[in-house]
């Protein structure tokens, strides 16, 4: 359409509309009235109307939600990638280099088979074009419903911007802030023929018991979801505040998975990228949170006292944990080779580097090590904590360095370390067994 001032706010008004650089066209939903009112505003300026046949981006009856400037490389059961992005040209003449790449034009996506290699250069492409990256791969098993996004829902609600304002009054993180918007607004779309504040606590009880047997989420999602709901009918409502009962579940007592000293030396040798080692030894050595390494500035680290200054970690604390010696010539050596300015660890323009590219690194490298045990971030975290305890560092230090509000907490890695298990003998090698002849 010719531009117009009076045409784009309109254009603009329709729920996740767009603008497509690419082709100099706008991009509107399929929704049940939007052309409609496109018919009523344009009315006989409209040329032509087109039908075609309409497509999600689905896997195994799943929609998957792409942003405008994000890459999703989804790997199937199959052990075969499905790449799924906008329109970028450099990105599909790249895929198309790799053997026995295909186009799905049914479902649009790039069809390949799966290699580290071929993500890696994916990732890399993606960020040197200003593109997100995101990784996923096909659960096992029965999946549970999904949940309902933008695209399944034509009046879908966000959340209440008087709850955003509190959470934000609240110097809640970033991260907490996204969790629960995300979470309260998956409970009113759930109900989305009801007003939001006058849903009950029977239909409240009732969306938790969803979550559970049909959406199959785990204890965490679950409890996140209960605290988001409680957060807005009691503090965003404050006098009008809602008293209901809810079971919430036991939390699961897992044992961490931690890393044994030769698949640590493995995991070091296995990052190529100067960059990636150096996120991966400071968060084994210092026992940082993932959102923690991301956040970090070069002036957090003192090296006349070897510490590393953690600002508003989890629970918005400070605190400080140890800089290893051994970590300062891996740390030179990448400083010197990318220069950050402010963040240690910089992505595109000098912004923070990703948590989901961390999270892509650490799975590669883990898989390029050899190991066979699931890896993230987090892991090496537990690993700090498991192999300071084995080294003799005492329980209350280790705590103070993870940033643990509770010793129990920290305790957890009494039941992981394997310091003294030579010296434990089963009851089984103490019976006199006698050999068959």
């Amino acid at each position: 359409m010719p531009k117009n001032q009076e045409d784009i706010k309109f254009v603009n008004q329709l729920k996740y509309s767009r603008w497509n650089p690419e082709y100099r066209l706008w991009e509107v939903p399929d929704y049940p009235g939007n052309l409609d009112l496109i018919r009523d505003h344009f009315n006989d300026r409209i040329g032509q109307v087109i039908y075609h046949e309409s497509f999600d981006i689905s896997v195994s009856n799943e929609t998957y939600t792409i942003g405008r400037n994000e890459v999703l490389a989804f790997k199937t059961r199959t052990r075969r990638l499905r790449i799924i992005f906008g329109f970028d040209n450099e990105l599909r003449k790249l895929i198309k280099t790799f053997p026995y790449s295909s186009w799905d034009s049914k479902n649009k996506w790039w069809n390949l088979p799966y290699s580290e290699v071929y993500l890696n250069k994916i990732q890399e492409l993606s960020a040197d074009r200003g593109l997100g990256f995101r990784y996923e791969e096909e659960p096992d098993g029965e999946p549970g419903i999904k949940r309902v996004t933008p695209f399944d829902l034509a009046n879908y609600r966000v959340c209440p911007e008087a709850m955003v304002l509190n959470l934000k009054e609240l110097r809640y993180s970033t991260s907490t802030l996204k969790t629960y918007t995300s979470l309260f607004e998956e409970f009113i779309n759930y109900y989305h023929t009801y007003e939001i504040n006058a849903i009950s606590e029977q239909q409240i009880i009732a969306f938790l018991r969803f979550l559970v047997m049909d959406r199959k989420v785990s204890a965490s999602y679950q409890n996140q979801a209960i605290n988001a709901i409680k957060f807005y009918y009691e503090r965003v409502l404050g006098g009008q505040r809602k008293f209901y009962f809810i079971d919430r579940p036991k939390k699961e007592r897992t044992l961490p998975t931690v890393l044994n000293t030769e698949e640590t030396l493995a995991l070091f040798d296995a990052a190529i990228n100067i960059k990636h080692k150096c996120a991966i030894m400071l968060a084994y050595s210092a026992g940082l949170r993932l959102g923690e390494i991301t956040n970090l500035k070069i002036s957090d680290i003192d090296r006349e006292r070897m510490q590393i200054r953690v600002v508003s970690g989890k629970g918005k604390k400070d605190r400080v944990t140890k800089l290893a010696h051994n970590f300062l010539n891996t740390l030179d050596e990448y400083l010197e080779s990318y220069r950050p300015k402010e963040f240690l660890f910089e992505g595109e323009k000098g912004h923070q580097y990703s948590v989901s590219s961390l999270q892509t690194v650490i799975k590669e490298i883990s898989a390029r090590a050899g190991i066979k045990k699931r890896v993230t971030m987090h892991t090496l975290r537990h690993t700090f904590g498991t192999h300071s305890l084995e080294g003799g560092t005492d329980l209350r230090y280790i705590q103070n360095m993870m940033g643990h509000e509770s010793s129990k907490t920290t305790e957890i890695y009494t039941h992981v370390t394997t310091k003294g298990f030579d010296q434990i003998k089963s009851p089984l090698d103490l019976l006199n067994l006698k050999k068959k002849d």
